[in-house]
C-alpha cells in the first residue's frame, strides 16, 4: 500500500466522482459530484476551496474529520487528485471512500464494495493505478445502460430523464447514509444495509 497509517488533520477522504464543467453537470457520469455536493449542502459548507485538484473541504461527518473532495482533471485522471490529496494528508488506501456512477447497475441502485476491480470504470482504473491498490470502499450509485447498441459515452454524458432523476435523487440520500454507515460501522456493515 502507498501510504501509511499516521494520524493526521483529516480521517477520511470522501471523493465523489464526475467531470467539471457546466457541459457534464447533471448527466449520468456524474453521480458522485452530485452525491457529495448534497453531503456538503447538508454540512452547511461548500466545496469550494481548490488544492489537490480538486474542488474540496473539510467537514465533519460520521463522527469523523472528512475531506470531501470533487476531482477537477476529468474522470479519467480523477487518480491525480485523489493521490495527491491522500500523500498530503497521509490517509491510507482503506479510508478514501469513493462514491460514482456504475452502468451495470438499474437506475439508482447501490452497490457498497470494500475492494474490486475498475469494472471498466476510467476514474476507478486511474484512482487504482495512483493508490496503488484497489483496496479502497466505495459506493456505486445505479445509472442503467444504454438499450443494446446505443454508444456508452453518449449514454454516460447524457442527462437522465425527469423520472430517472427523481429516483437518482433519493439514491443520493441513501448514499450518504451509506458513505456514513462505511465509516462510523464499516463496509460489511454497508454492505449488509444498502446492497
Amino acid at each position: 500500500m502507498l501510504f501509511g497509517s499516521k494520524s493526521s488533520a483529516v480521517d477520511w477522504l470522501v471523493v465523489g466522482l464526475g467531470n467539471p464543467g457546466q457541459k457534464y453537470e447533471h448527466t449520468r457520469h456524474n453521480m458522485g459530484f452530485l452525491t457529495v455536493d448534497l453531503l456538503a449542502e447538508k454540512a452547511g459548507v461548500k466545496l469550494n476551496r481548490v488544492k489537490f485538484k480538486s474542488a474540496y473541504n473539510i467537514l465533519p461527518f460520521a463522527g469523523c474529520k472528512c475531506l470531501v473532495m470533487k476531482p477537477q482533471t476529468y474522470m479519467n485522471l480523477s487518480g491525480e487528485a485523489v493521490r495527491e490529496a491522500a500523500q498530503f494528508y497521509k490517509i491510507p488506501a482503506g479510508r478514501v471512500l469513493v462514491i460514482y456512477d456504475d452502468v451495470s447497475l438499474p437506475v439508482g441502485k447501490l452497490r457498497v464494495r470494500p475492494t474490486g476491480s475498475a469494472g471498466g470504470h476510467n476514474g476507478i482504473k486511474n484512482i487504482i493505478a495512483h493508490l496503488g491498490t484497489q483496496d479502497f470502499p466505495r459506493i456505486k450509485i445505479g445509472t442503467g445502460a444504454p438499450v443494446e447498441g446505443g454508444d456508452m459515452i453518449d449514454w454516460v454524458i447524457g442527462v437522465p430523464s425527469q423520472a430517472e432523476r427523481k429516483v437518482l435523487a433519493e439514491s443520493f440520500e441513501k448514499a450518504i447514509r451509506a458513505a456514513e454507515c462505511v465509516i462510523e460501522k464499516g463496509c460489511q456493515k454497508a454492505m449488509n444495509d444498502f446492497n
